[in-house]
């Protein structure tokens, strides 16, 4: 299964930069949500540890998200999470990797269509590996940004592009609009050069430009203002301004401006 060797490949690409980091590194505020790199690692490490139980242990893993989604009605989910993953810094760079590493291997072998239970609906290991892709590149992105690092993009990005396209209706949908019919035409350069299309090229609407920038707006770290998309028409504007691909209640983009990388 290709997206597990994405997942793993994107997690080193995150732990290489983490290495040499200092202890007051790791409690400097990113600017998401004022976050640390303590906190995007313990959100990371606690729901790959979820993924991986939904696989190996189901009905516990059942059991672990009622119990965490009633204390978090109580103390909120970063509570939970820190409360459940108690390693920081070195150490919980050293739990987080050893986990990442051992699922890319294990989840590799397994029949992309195999069926496992989430929080909400249950999916297939290959949606789970691509939420889970998707979910350490954009955390990654406010480590990157504090760090002033740049990232080398590949195209396993196109799983996030991907993710994002099939979220086109649900975007619509979690902020209480109604889904348009047809997705705007999307034409995207990967970071081979490749070209991605998705989409009727006869559409009004059309959305073209880099698909890594394509898919920091649809994870919401970036604003579409802040990117060199090209968008025309007012269902892809619309698109883009609310963009989400992922689960949860409706979230608001940043504000233009806000998510950038910072200079060394």
């Amino acid at each position: 299964m290709e997206q597990a060797t994405d997942f793993l490949s994107e997690s080193e690409a995150l732990a290489a930069i983490l290495h040499d980091l200092d202890d007051q590194a790791w409690d400097r505020p990113t600017q998401f949500k004022g976050w640390t790199i303590n906190d995007v690692l313990v959100h990371l490490h606690f729901w790959n540890r979820a993924a991986d139980q939904s696989l190996t242990d189901p009905d516990g893993f059942q059991d672990t998200m009622r119990s965490a989604i009633a204390a978090s009605a109580v103390s909120g989910m970063r509570a939970v999470e820190n409360a459940a993953v108690k390693e920081r810094s070195s150490e919980l760079l050293a739990v987080w990797q050893g986990l990442y590493r051992d699922m890319g291997r294990r989840w590799a072998r397994l029949d992309p269509k195999q069926r496992v239970k989430w929080v909400g609906p249950e999916m297939s290991v290959r949606s789970s590996m691509t939420a889970r892709q998707m979910e350490t590149w954009a955390h990654g992105h406010e480590v990157f940004d504090l760090l002033g690092k740049k990232r080398q993009e590949t195209d396993r990005i196109r799983n996030i592009v991907v993710l994002g396209v099939n979220t086109f209706g649900w975007t619509f949908k979690v902020h209480g609009m109604a889904a348009p019919e047809q997705m705007p035409f999307l034409r995207l350069f990967a970071p081979s050069g490749a070209v991605w299309d998705y989409g009727n090229p006869d559409q009004a609407d059309h959305i073209e430009g880099q698909a890594v920038e394509f898919a920091q707006v649809v994870t919401q770290t970036r604003h579409v203002a802040d990117t060199q998309l090209s968008v025309r028409g007012p269902i892809a504007t619309q698109w883009m301004a609310h963009a989400q691909c992922f689960a949860g209640p409706p979230e608001t983009p940043p504000a233009p401006g806000t998510r950038f990388r910072r200079e060394t």
